[in-house]
């Protein structure tokens, strides 16, 4: 089913040119502009779906994943230098997202803001510490999911989660009641993103009949752009990998060379978790520490997907002659660094993040489609990236521990 997806996707893109560029060359404009409008519905529908779904989602997965973190507390030191190399990769992602958006500019030049349209500008009305304290916390819950305010769920969800996990018997009636709500939600987004090949379809259309085939040169350098910046995020991985394991790096690359290559191809870092879990402790990182940083790791470490965030994002206001102060930019990172850890490993849940946060900016959530006809192409790189960082992470936390054993099994990377 993934693998035939991935084909209509990929169909959808070559179509979506063909018919942006057929509606751009041969219908007059009266008629063109019928068509770009249909083509924009295609997007909007599954936009509209996204935005039906995440409340839910965000809610019910992060208390499932909190709740089942009662093994932190007890190995409590492992827990806490993992999450405190977790947030620091996460810093470091997003920083050289923004520093390589800001410094390449893909953006720059595609003016999309209609003609006579007013200049959106981003909401700054939030950013006083009092304001952002109380738009952190919820008054009511079901205020907060009916608004789809992600911040505001976030902290609910950690509340309840935290609450559980402290519990003795650890609320077993609730956990399956979450559990199966948060597994309800996974299949009721895996029926949404079926339509995402129609929506690929109406984005590229649309922006093509309205922009002409040169707008294919900047999502050339979009992409060119955060495949560059991908490249730089693995070159300090391993760099970092080098300065706590040593040489040993090279047998981890051996390692994750496979599942790397199978995230990649299948866009989904879920896919290699298996191969990476039977695969790190033959190069001498305890089977106990992976078994525990890798499940962490997939729910709150996914490097690539924190890189797309800000790389993304500025993109999409750079299309629209948007700009963003440094104090707006500093919370961006400080949002998307908490509302990120909401719904990850969720298939396509950077998108979601990057609607929420134009949103708390107080920008249309609908300019997402501007990257909507790319993102499956850049989901393969970030899903790549996310099991190199996830891998680096359990070796680093294994030095950290002294749990990286003397006698090492040989590699299998065939």
């Amino acid at each position: 089913m993934k693998s035939r997806l991935a084909l209509f996707i990929l169909l959808a893109m070559v179509l979506g040119v063909a018919a942006g560029w057929a509606t751009n060359q041969y219908l007059d404009e009266a008629t063109a502009a019928g068509f770009i409008t249909g083509y924009g519905l295609l997007t909007k529908i599954f936009i509209t779906m996204i935005k039906m779904i995440i409340a839910p989602l965000v809610l019910f997965t992060l208390i499932a994943g909190i709740g089942h973190m009662e093994d932190a507390a007890a190995v409590g030191r492992v827990g806490a230098k993992s999450l405190g190399w977790f947030i620091l990769m996460s810093i470091v992602s997003l920083v050289l997202g923004m520093i390589m958006v800001e410094w390449l500019q893909p953006g720059v030049g595609m003016n999309l803001q209609a003609a006579g349209e007013p200049v959106a500008v981003p909401n700054t009305s939030n950013f006083t510490l009092v304001k952002f304290i109380e738009h952190l916390i919820p008054s009511s819950i079901v205020k907060a999911m009916a608004d789809n305010e992600i911040l505001q769920i976030v902290v609910f969800a950690v509340f309840v989660g935290t609450a559980v996990a402290m519990l003795d018997d650890k609320a077993p009636q609730v956990m399956v009641l979450v559990e199966q709500a948060a597994n309800i939600m996974l299949k009721v987004t895996e029926l949404v993103m079926l339509f995402a090949p129609f929506a690929i379809f109406g984005a590229l259309a649309k922006v093509v009949a309205e922009q002409g085939l040169p707008i294919l040169i900047t999502y050339a350098k979009f992409m060119g752009g955060f495949y560059a910046s991908m490249g730089i995020l693995w070159v300090i991985l391993i760099a970092l990998a080098f300065v706590f394991i040593g040489a040993r790096t090279l047998k981890l690359l051996g390692v994750i060379r496979e599942p790397a290559l199978l995230a990649f191809s299948t866009a989904s870092s879920e896919a290699a978790y298996p191969k990476l879990l039977s695969g790190l402790p033959t190069i001498g990182i305890s089977r106990k520490i992976t078994s525990f940083v890798l499940p962490l790791g997939y729910s709150f470490n996914l490097d690539g997907s924190m890189l797309y965030c800000t790389f993304a994002t500025l993109f999409i206001a750079q299309a629209h002659g948007i700009e963003f102060t440094m104090t707006q930019k500093i919370m961006m990172l400080f949002l998307l660094l908490i509302t990120s850890k909401g719904i990850a490993g969720v298939p396509r849940a950077s998108l979601v993040v990057i609607m929420a946060t134009l949103t708390y900016f107080g920008l249309p959530a609908e300019w997402i489609a501007v990257v909507l006809g790319v993102d499956a192409l850049l989901d393969m790189g970030r899903s790549a990236t996310n099991v190199v960082g996830n891998s680096v992470a359990a070796a680093v936390v294994a030095k950290w521990e002294n749990a990286l054993d003397k006698d090492e099994a040989p590699v299998k990377t065939a």
